[in-house]
């Protein structure tokens, strides 16, 4: 029962540390935050199993978390609220060629960020160029150039 309620409490606190860390796709993660996950990741390799590195130990802390998962998946698939607090919304950054820069600063970004992934995606060189750039959910920028 042990190694069950580390697992929970090891799943709601990363959960609750990254929401809070800001969104970022895995494709758009620096040196220092791969870095910083793999750190992450063995702490909590050594606090899920403490001193029982049992298989029996091991796939009940797996089964735990899978349930965990799949619970909250069944939770924002229900109740739409859950899933906004819990994932966020889109979020508009530019808008017809004009950096929205309260918005920017709140997802840590900066327009050189924004005009890499026009550049990118477009092949768009201005920040005129760009109707819309939204930060989707899953911290990917998505890219809508003016007509």
């Amino acid at each position: 029962m042990d190694a069950v309620l580390r697992a929970a409490a090891i799943y709601f606190a990363l959960l609750v540390i990254f929401k809070f860390s800001g969104r970022r796709s895995l494709s758009e993660l620096t040196i220092f935050d791969f870095v910083l996950l793999l750190i992450i990741g063995e702490a909590t390799q050594q606090a899920l199993l403490g001193d029982d590195f049992s298989i029996t130990n091991a796939l009940l802390v797996i089964v735990t978390l899978i349930a965990i998962d799949v619970g909250l998946s069944l939770m924002k698939w229900r109740w739409p609220v859950f899933d906004l607090w819990l994932e966020g919304s889109p979020t508009i950054v530019v808008e017809h060629g004009v950096a929205l820069q309260g918005r920017l600063n709140a997802a840590r970004l900066k327009v050189e960020d924004i005009l890499e992934s026009a550049r990118e995606k477009q092949g768009l060189e201005r920040l005129e160029q760009i109707k819309f750039a939204i930060i989707e959910k899953n911290g990917k920028i998505s890219i809508i150039p003016n007509d």
